[in-house]
């Protein structure tokens, strides 16, 4: 079962979880209509996304009434957050959304297991079982869209998939996610700027692609990881990366609902295996870490 630690019910682990992976599959949403419709450049895009996060959690943090210790900064998480929004973005101006589905969670897997493994967490039968289902009802899920991708998008995605799921790693354990989140946009919002000014001979825009991108920066990024970064205080290395195998899934029910983009059996068959396994891996024991 889900483990409860400090105290935390695991009712409120799975709830925390399933918020944070609603905005990653919204955000998912937001950049596929701004970038692949035209309505804004990558660089312009994640600059914005960061800039208008990093507000956005500066009033939050400033106007709450609890006061917390102020952290050490954590350079590296900003620099994995700016990272990992910059290569995605540039990532899918040539990739489509499945392969690059593909990619980016096999690369968050990959950097996460093997963190995982590093510090001796084990999955049970079950779990490993629930593991390959999901694995598997994601592959259904994307293949008639994966094709041979372009190296240097499938490279980009990479390096994306791997930049988050160190932010990720990093987040396990703060004490104060608000904080933690604010300072990581505050710190990654000047160098996107700085990496925008770049790319500036290539910038365009129109209303709905700033519209776009402060949506994304402001609600799904900023407050998503905000939930994010407290739902990882009670989950595994390894859980984590496997809750995140729902996102291209609750994207997909995403365009059902806001794109007008019909309901599959492939849908439907791939929902049953992803989110089976992810209740397995979820809802079974797991060997402890080694001391």
């Amino acid at each position: 079962m889900l483990e409860e630690p400090r105290g935390v019910p695991a009712s409120q682990t799975i709830i925390l979880t399933v918020a944070a992976m609603l905005a990653f599959a919204a955000n998912s949403l937001l950049c596929r209509l701004a970038l692949q419709q035209g309505h804004i450049d990558p660089a312009s895009f994640g600059s914005i996304r960061l800039v208008s996060g990093a507000i956005t959690l500066a009033v939050i943090v400033r106007i709450r009434p609890e006061r917390f210790a102020r952290g050490h900064a954590d350079w590296r998480a900003a620099a994995m957050l700016l990272a990992y929004v910059t290569f995605f973005s540039f990532a899918y101006l040539t990739l489509p959304a499945g392969t690059g589905a593909l990619i980016l969670f096999g690369a968050v897997q990959l950097t996460m297991f093997s963190v995982g493994f590093r510090s001796g967490e084990r999955f049970g039968p079950i779990a490993s079982l629930g593991l390959v289902l999901a694995v598997a009802g994601l592959v259904y899920l994307v293949s008639p869209g994966v094709a041979a991708p372009p190296p240097l998008g499938a490279a980009l995605m990479a390096i994306a998939g791997v930049a988050w799921g160190v932010y990720s790693l990093r987040g396990r354990g703060v004490a104060d996610p608000l904080a933690a989140t604010a300072g990581n946009f505050a710190r990654a919002a000047p160098l996107a700027l700085v990496l925008s000014l770049l790319f500036v001979a290539n910038a365009y825009t129109d209303k709905a692609g700033v519209a776009l991108a402060m949506a994304s920066g402001a609600l799904t990024s900023g407050i998503g990881y905000v939930i994010w970064y407290a739902a990882l205080s009670n989950l595994s290395a390894m859980r984590a990366a496997t809750v995140q195998l729902s996102v291209p899934l609750i994207a997909a029910f995403g365009g059902v609902l806001f794109l007008s983009e019909a309901i599959t059996p492939r849908l439907a068959a791939a929902s049953a295996a992803i989110l089976g396994g992810i209740a397995m891996v979820l809802f079974s024991r797991s060997r402890k870490p080694r001391p």
